[in-house]
């Protein structure tokens, strides 16, 4: 069975990558795409690199017949998405990408995204898409609020642990580092190749990062108690990938053998040998997710290192996992592309 979808706001990073991954999947066809400023133009315009694939032009959502479409993506700015996602038809299938539907709390959407929620309806009913922790909620969902790619690779990197109980809840940093295709497609200066280049610097700082606002949902769900984690993320000088370092107290063989086996059954997630690291470069392009643990030299201290592709695993290809579980497809159809290489 062949399922339509669209993809709105397909103009941007992760909208490519949509297409990109659909391109080669057996159950899934694009028939709408939508970019509001360059409506009217061909996609083989707007990203050359996908001009071997044939695709409907961009048009303005406005213009999509929705009562041909099984499931969209939408690939559209934070705030952006709750105002269109209300106007849409109230039994399509919808898999976010925004941060829009993301925190449960209307408060919590709130305090860090700084203006009240428009949509309070919907995000009640929106799933949390952390595939691996929420499969029954989204494979029954019909909204599903992919989540941030920085609050995903720390997650993967600590859920299991707290969890488990195996390290101390109120000794957690995370030390990230990110690169510049999750700050978006939109021309910003600080983004320029002669401001970036050649440099790695912190952002967001003390605390102030929006994705803090799903380390606290989260974890303090996990835990049954508030938990708040120590979080930096750094801008590097790459397009793709994210790799976080994160320091915690407890026994390093301990926090490896809970991560190896929390992840034994995931197809996506590899944790490697104890004291290996992973690499963004092994994980480029693709769904896979590498997590490390390595011990310090302070006894009951470790290491959980974990790289992910910002555009695929922290995004794209996560809905399209997503998506896959609720249209009834196998999870990982379409996502099984190998990361590229050197």
């Amino acid at each position: 069975m062949t399922h339509s979808v669209a993809i709105l706001g397909a103009s941007g990073y992760t909208g490519a990558e949509l297409v990109r991954l659909i391109a080669t999947h057996p159950e899934l066809r694009i028939v709408a795409l939508s970019g509001e400023r360059k409506a009217g133009m061909p996609m083989a315009s707007v990203f050359p690199h996908l001009r071997h694939l044939d695709l409907p032009d961009l048009v303005k959502i406005e213009e999509i017949d929705f009562s041909v479409v099984d499931l969209a993506f939408c690939a559209l700015p934070h705030a952006t998405s709750q105002a269109v996602i209300k106007e849409l038809p109230r039994d399509l299938k919808i898999v976010d990408l925004s941060a829009d539907f993301r925190l449960r709390d209307p408060a919590a959407y709130e305090k860090w995204y700084g203006k009240p929620h428009a949509a309070l309806d919907l995000q009640k009913e929106a799933v949390y898409g952390l595939t691996e922790f929420y499969r029954d909620e989204i494979r029954a969902g019909r909204l599903v609020a992919g989540t941030g790619c920085n609050a995903a690779t720390g997650q993967y990197a600590l859920r299991p642990l707290i969890e488990a109980g195996v390290i101390d809840l109120d000794e957690i940093v995370i030390d990230l580092k990110a690169g510049v295709s999750g700050a978006g497609r939109s021309l910003k200066e600080n983004l320029l190749h002669a401001e970036l280049s050649e440099g790695f610097h912190a952002y967001s700082a003390g605390g102030t990062h929006r994705h803090l606002g799903e380390f606290d949902q989260e974890f303090s769900k996990i835990a049954g108690r508030p938990v708040e984690v120590q979080f930096t993320p750094h801008l590097i000088p790459a397009n793709r990938g994210i790799l976080a370092t994160v320091y915690v107290r407890g026994e390093a063989e301990v926090v490896h053998a809970t991560l190896a086996k929390a992840y034994a059954d995931e197809t996506f997630i590899e944790v490697l040998p104890f004291g290996d690291h992973p690499s963004t470069r092994h994980i480029r392009g693709s769904n896979f997710v590498h997590i490390g643990v390595v011990g310090d030299r302070k006894p009951g201290r470790a290491m959980v290192i974990a790289a992910l592709d910002n555009l695929t695993k922290g995004s794209s290809g996560q809905a399209l996992q997503n998506a896959n579980l609720m249209l009834g497809i196998a999870e990982e159809t379409g996502l099984m592309l190998a990361p590229c290489f050197p």
